[in-house]
């Protein structure tokens, strides 16, 4: 493999070779080593030298990432090399391993055709390892394998050569599982990773060298030569590093083994892009037709101080140039383009043009969002949704110390959160605090702290605070909703929705918003919605379903925007305590409006739908449902009956207990409300510091019904509402 040092107008011509182009990503569990081995493809490709590769830690570009040394946001970079006599670009894009930052992952894959998936063999598959896999193959994002930190298994564990190959086939073994466990039904037994074949590779990041079947054959290099190499010290991992250097090791299996766009847009697109594919636009996105026009996603934005917002998208089909005028999803004016660029490093340089395959920095688009589709000449049918898996649990009070910098902090969360949608942000009407809520304590301190050192903006916070969730125990209704003037009248009917239902929500297969056409219809039929209520469906939000079952009512189409306002905001408002809504269907099932569209505005319909809903529910039984988390808790032996102990006074499910070796590792679901204070500390206690967890999010279940009185009334009275919950007679009168 031939190293040189690629300029952008050479990277620039070389992104029309299709064929020569990959997209990936690297994914893994936390501290696997994904930015250390970023940093040798980069000094491959001659950004950084050889001599700090693995050390610099290149694309950790935020300050905070460097002092913590943990990836907190994706980095795109473009690389050129020389591999076999051809140029190849590969645009990599190094993501986060923490769960809090699992949102950039999700993200991520929406823009790439193949992942490199680092395991580290000492710790094996880990929950983060699961979860990122999950993704990538969600979104049809083919997987290789890097097994990192193959040095631990001989210098920490002492393993023989023969332990050794015996461990790391087991971890093979044990991706291979997990890839049949979620791989789509057209790839299966194809995307299996294979040492023989050549899509495993064994290495050290941090010693940089690694070897594959390629190399083996190419440099005559074995397992034999990394023992007695690695046990030669300082000159031995030099000689390693000559016959199996890490970056020829990796590139090569990139280019060998993961697709390129004209490959993966074949089978990509009808995953992930709902519209017709006999159309000029679906049959170019499929082609990668450079020459028709423009289609992309947006699957990222950054800020810049110069530029303002730049959003990071992937191009489907046609060239994005200078001046392109792109309707964006929704909307029906069109917006030009200011500004295109690609990330070299740090920097992002801008390109006269960009052709379809390649994944692109664009500026001067006004309030684009993650997700959007860009369109060229016509709206098209967007993409898919991007459904992030874990949902933010814990939210935190934030106000700017002086009351001057408010509007200041405003500006402030709001690029925040247009960086990484899973932050939300909410104003508390009743205290006027700024309401944030995060992943988790990680994910809310890291927004405290680019709050107060990049916007150098003081602020307060309060204590962590848990989100729940209001839904209902059983059917109630027909309960009628009056409006103010008592001229119109709203018959409303709940019932639960059905677990079916609820999964298809969270995967994004039914899609929030007014269901478009006969496929939303079938996507809520093939979820287990009865098929005349999901005809009927007019809005979705917050995993809450509105269905239209009225029979000839008039003047209903005219007041259905506002039935559909009435209903987004008693699911974002709960009737219990304010908390927002999940799993309740909402029927009207009949009305009679007044003819007069005077005395049926917002200020009565909405109101009306409002407080029968909440009538309804409270008639039904509203529950509380609490996030829960699931840990995976490494220690040794002598302290597993302390710390099961411990974790049950948390009121935790232990759902496996397993030994191996010299560890033990529990698993246990656990209430963020019990982890959110002191847990960190009382577990470092409980084993002396000895213990390492990982968690992931796990959904939402019930609380305990002797804990919800309390719960409920601890809200509602943060929220400056009566600690007395309502009644349904109270959203009657």
């Amino acid at each position: 493999m031939v190293r040189k040092e690629y300029v952008v107008e050479e990277i620039s011509k070389l992104m029309s070779n299709i064929e020569q182009i990959r997209n990936i990503a690297i994914i893994a569990h936390v501290h696997h080593g994904k930015t250390t081995l970023t940093d040798s493809l980069l000094a491959q490709a001659g950004i950084i030298s050889k001599s700090v590769a693995g050390e610099v830690l290149y694309t950790n570009y935020e300050q905070i990432e460097k002092d913590r040394r943990l990836t907190i946001k994706s980095a795109n970079i473009s690389l050129g090399f020389d591999y076999k006599g051809k140029e190849y670009i590969v645009n990599l894009i190094d993501t986060p391993g923490h769960v809090d930052f699992g949102g950039y992952v999700t993200r991520s894959m929406r823009a790439v055709d193949g992942v490199v998936l680092l395991v580290d063999p000492v710790e094996g598959v880990m929950p983060q390892t699961e979860t990122v896999l999950r993704q990538a193959l969600k979104e049809k994002a083919k997987p290789v394998l890097f097994v990192n930190k193959v040095d631990r298994l001989i210098n920490e564990l002492r393993l023989t050569p023969e332990q050794t190959f015996e461990r790391l086939q087991t971890l093979v073994n044990d991706i291979n599982k997990l890839i049949d466990q979620y791989v789509p039904e057209e790839f299966m037994n194809k995307w299996h990773v294979s040492v023989e074949a050549g899509s495993v590779v064994f290495g050290s990041a941090m010693d940089k060298w690694a070897i594959s079947t390629y190399l083996m054959k190419k440099n005559n290099v074995n397992f034999k030569h990394v023992f007695e190499l690695t046990s030669q010290g300082e000159e031995g991992l030099k000689k390693l590093q000559e016959i199996a250097p890490i970056d020829e090791a990796t590139l090569s299996m990139v280019v060998d083994h993961l697709p390129s766009p004209k490959e993966a847009q074949q089978y990509r697109i009808p995953q992930i892009w709902h519209g017709d594919l006999a159309t000029q636009e679906g049959k170019s996105m499929l082609s990668v037709d450079a020459n028709a026009p423009a289609n992309v996603v947006i699957f990222g934005i950054t800020y810049d101080e110069h530029s303002g917002e730049v959003a990071v998208g992937r191009i489907f089909s046609g060239t994005v140039k200078k001046g392109t005028e792109f309707y964006i999803s929704g909307r029906a004016q069109t917006q030009r383009l200011q500004q295109v660029g690609i990330y070299m490093g740090h920097d992002r340089v801008a390109v006269n043009s960009m052709p379809a395959g390649n994944i692109v920095a664009l500026v001067g688009l006004k309030d684009v969002s993650v997700g959007d589709t860009l369109s060229e000449g016509k709206l098209i049918e967007p993409f898919e949704q991007i459904v992030h898996y874990s949902k933010p649990v814990v939210t935190k009070a934030i106000e700017a110390k002086d009351s001057r910098d408010t509007t200041k902090l405003i500006e402030a969360l709001r690029e925040l959160s247009k960086q990484d949608p899973t932050i939300k942000i909410e104003i508390n009407q009743e205290t006027g605090e700024h309401l944030v809520s995060g992943m988790g304590e990680l994910h809310l301190e890291i927004i405290e702290t680019k709050l107060r050192d990049e916007f150098n903006i003081p602020i307060i916070t309060s204590e962590p605070i848990v989100v729940y969730h209001e839904t209902i125990e059983s059917k109630a209704g027909p309960i009628e909703g009056k409006t103010p003037n008592r001229h119109s009248r709203f018959y409303i009917q709940v019932e639960p929705l059905s677990e079916s239902v609820l999964k298809g929500l969270d995967e994004g297969t039914i899609r929030e918003g007014a269901p478009k056409g006969q496929v939303a219809i079938e996507a809520l039929v093939s979820s287990g919605l009865d098929r005349q209520i999901a005809k009927s469906v007019v809005y979705i939000s917050n995993n809450c379903i509105l269905a239209d079952v009225t029979k000839g009512v008039q003047y209903m189409n005219e007041v259905m925007e506002l039935i559909v306002d009435g209903f987004t905001e008693a699911v974002k408002d709960g009737p219990l305590a304010r908390e927002k809504c999940s799993g309740v269907l909402v029927e009207v099932v009949d009305a009679t409006i007044h003819e007069d569209p005077v005395h049926r505005g917002p200020a009565q319909v909405i109101p009306a739908i409002r407080r029968g809903i909440y009538a309804a529910m409270l008639t039904a039984g509203v529950k509380l449902l609490e996030p829960k988390q699931k840990f995976t808790i490494n220690i040794t032996p002598e302290y597993m009956s302390n710390v099961i102990t411990y974790l049950q006074s948390k009121r935790a499910l232990v759902e496996s207990v397993e030994q191996e070796r010299e560890r033990v590792a529990i698993v246990a679901k656990l209430p963020v409300s019990e982890v959110i204070k002191g847990f960190s500390n009382d577990l470092r206690g409980l084993t002396q510091g000895r213990a390492i967890w990982y968690y992931e999010f796990a959904g939402y279940e019930k609380l305990p019904k002797e804990l919800q009185d309390k719960i409920v009334r601890e809200i509602r009275t943060r929220k400056g509402q009566p600690p007395e919950p309502p009644t349904a007679s109270q959203f009657l009168d």
